[in-house]
């Protein structure tokens, strides 16, 4: 019985403290200082507004008033850092060729007022005062020394955060240059998950300062949604409910660490994200969430839904 009952305890002890220091993480932890605060975050520059990733979609997105433009990065053949999200251009040019076999030369012929593959200093240069938020599309040490080297000419420690999906590009990038704060890897997403659930997330150390996920209930939205299966329905049902938690964004936020969703598009979208307690949304287009966030009103969504 005192076995049993020296179990219980010790159980009901973990637990209460565990969701005393979720709600208060700053009994523990020391809130990391921010360097910039985000809400409204223009993906690719507004690809839904202009060509993607274009200095015509980035001088329009910061226009309309963004507060951090995130971009995607390559090296080409002669070691130029461009801005493109694919590493062929098929997609964006029609000409069927890798930035890494071209010297930078490549011309985007695509409709739109600036029709060149920028360089990433170009956006540096062009944008002294606005947060970036790079993605390293590859893995290729040159690539990450180039961009560290760029964002240290710039002096743009305080106005960057970089990294990828994969586990192995953010360390490097964080071994590279440890002053550009990194995003979380989905292998950290997953860890970070199974702590929250298992209650032992108020006791680790987090070394990230930016949480970047999708919302995966939107993929149901999609042209094609018909064609998800039953199964496939409740996997991003379940994925969807294990992810947007109040309670995960509330204490990452208390921590110091912003918490962005992409890629929304749509008002009732950007309402959940932030009344989730998100601290910034990512869209492809700038001048809808800007128009959302000057009437946006905590719980509307769900004073509709009732």
């Amino acid at each position: 019985m005192s076995v049993v009952f020296y179990l219980l305890s010790t159980l009901g002890g973990y637990l209460f403290t565990s969701a005393l220091l979720l709600k208060y993480p700053g009994l523990l932890h020391r809130p990391k200082r921010h360097r910039f605060r985000c809400r409204h975050i223009s993906h690719r520059g507004g690809a839904g507004e202009n060509l993607e990733n274009t200095m015509a979609a980035f001088r329009h997105a910061v226009d309309v008033g963004t507060d951090m433009l995130e971009l995607d990065c390559h090296l080409t053949k002669d070691e130029q850092v461009v801005v493109s999200h694919d590493e062929n251009l098929k997609r964006s040019t029609g000409v069927d060729v890798n930035i890494s076999d071209l010297e930078y030369s490549v011309k985007c012929h695509c409709e739109g007022e600036d029709k060149r593959i920028p360089l990433l200093k170009e956006v540096f240069e062009d944008f002294p005062h606005t947060p970036v938020n790079i993605d390293i599309k590859v893995n290729n040490d040159v690539l990450i020394k180039k961009v560290s080297e760029l964002v240290s000419l710039y002096k743009r420690e305080h106005l960057t955060v970089w990294g990828n999906v994969s586990h192995e590009i953010v360390e490097k990038c964080h071994k590279e240059n440890a002053h550009i704060p990194i995003l979380f890897c989905l292998r950290r997403v997953l860890l970070l998950l199974g702590l929250f659930y298992t209650g032992l997330l108020p006791f680790f150390p987090i070394l990230e300062e930016f949480l970047e996920i999708p919302m995966p209930s939107i993929i149901l939205k999609l042209k094609e949604s018909e064609k998800i299966s039953r199964s496939q329905r409740f996997t991003i049902w379940l994925t969807d409910a294990l992810l947007m938690r109040k309670a995960l964004f509330d204490h990452l936020t208390a921590r110091g660490i912003q918490v962005y969703i992409w890629v929304l598009n749509e008002d009732e979208e950007y309402q959940r994200a932030f009344d989730l307690g998100a601290t910034g949304v990512m869209t492809d287009y700038p001048t809808k969430l800007k128009n959302f966030l000057h009437t946006y009103t905590p719980g509307q969504q769900k004073d509709k839904e009732g």
